[in-house]
């Protein structure tokens, strides 16, 4: 099937989607070897859901509300043979996710294919992979592999997805100037700048991606239905406090937001309205944030920035 341009391609590796930790374990400890046959004795037995499965399995489900246009595209990127790779299809099959192009490595690396499949967003259980995405300026996410229960079988169909702002949608200069001059000095800064927008952070486009997206299926569904429910959610949950919203909502207008829900935090914990929001899906840049959630909430860390600049 030829590439649509305007779609938003996902790139997974299999431990991203599937739960492969004992397997990954085994590999560490006993090699490649027993791996691959371990692999192999048990190709015919699903894996069971990992951290992305829940926002793949919801993204993936849109695309029956557009028509034959599929804006919504997964791909594999793993760095598993092709051998080893029947079983992740094999389990693809049985969840009835609709997988069906990407790239089996054998143990090189799948940063230089990410540009090669258009890809909005790479989810990967690699550092290594991530961190050289990101430092590329690509749009890359460390998942935390923490079993988490997939609730994508509610009677809601809605994809809901969560990010932080700066670090992850924004660039870090804010938290650098944070850093720098304490919160005075930063709050003193963001309002001399409250209309110059922030430069992107890597997750910027897939931000863009999916408003666009919102504002197609308001326009599609929405626009003359009272009940209308949203086939994506967007929120973003900051630690930011109104002092320094409106170079925020300056940015988050210059990238396209549509229809996202701002929780400003002002410093408390992000975990209670996490919880609450129950999102697919959480991008934060700070691991600390995530750690207070990750067994609850598919959690992802975007390594970028300040905080990750040691890592």
């Amino acid at each position: 099937m030829p590439q649509n341009p305007e779609q938003l391609v996902v790139a997974v590796s299999s431990r991203a989607l599937f739960d492969l930790e004992a397997e990954h374990k085994l590999f560490e400890e006993e090699g490649y070897a027993a791996f691959r046959d371990y692999q192999q004795q048990n190709q015919d037995n699903p894996l069971k859901p990992g951290v992305a499965f829940p926002f793949v399995k919801r993204l993936l489900g849109l695309n029956k509300l557009f028509g034959d246009s599929e804006p919504f595209r997964v791909v594999v990127l793993s760095r598993n043979s092709p051998e080893t790779g029947r079983r992740f299809f094999n389990s693809c099959r049985h969840y009835k996710l609709p997988i069906n192009a990407g790239a089996f490595t054998s143990g090189h690396s799948t940063f230089p294919f990410i540009q090669a499949f258009n890809v909005s967003l790479f989810l990967s259980a690699n550092p290594e992979n991530v961190e050289k995405a990101v430092q590329a300026g690509l749009p890359g996410g460390l998942v935390l592999p923490n079993p988490v229960e997939d609730n994508s079988q509610d009677s809601d169909p809605t994809l809901k997805i969560a990010f932080d702002f700066d670090g992850v949608l924004a660039d870090d200069e804010s938290e650098r100037q944070f850093q720098k001059e304490g919160l005075q000095g930063f709050q003193k800064f963001e309002q001399e700048k409250a209309r110059t927008p922030h430069a992107p952070g890597p997750l910027r486009n897939l931000f863009q991606k999916l408003s666009a997206f919102q504002r197609l299926d308001y326009k599609l569904r929405g626009q003359y239905d009272p009940y209308f429910n949203p086939a994506i959610r967007i929120s973003v949950v900051t630690a930011r406090g109104a002092q320094s919203e409106e170079r925020l909502i300056t940015t988050l207008k210059s990238f396209g937001m549509n229809a996202a829900e701002l929780f400003l935090l002002d410093g408390l914990s992000k975990a209670p309205i996490l919880e609450a929001i129950r999102p697919h899906i959480f991008f934060d840049d700070q691991v600390r944030h995530l750690t207070a959630v990750e067994a609850q909430i598919p959690s992802v860390l975007v390594p970028f920035g300040i905080h990750n600049a040691k890592r």
